[in-house]
């Protein structure tokens, strides 16, 4: 089952054992706070993930500030 966490973040029983991930990809938001959290900038992380925009970043910021 999908479940449409933000824009692009979601949630899928059958991706990453339903952790939250950017959507059409198996980056967890998990993954990416680790960086934010090991002190990369964003222009960093956003090298390291082509898929990923600095949208999404953010989004990944603002989904975890909320404590999901």
């Amino acid at each position: 089952m999908r479940y449409q966490l933000y824009k692009n973040i979601v949630s899928d029983t059958d991706i990453c054992n339903g952790k939250p991930t950017i959507k059409n990809t198996r980056i967890t938001v998990q993954s990416i706070m680790g960086l934010v959290l090991a002190g990369d900038n964003d222009e960093d992380i956003l090298q390291s993930f082509p898929r990923l925009t600095p949208e999404t970043l953010q989004e990944c910021k603002d989904f975890a500030s909320e404590g999901f």
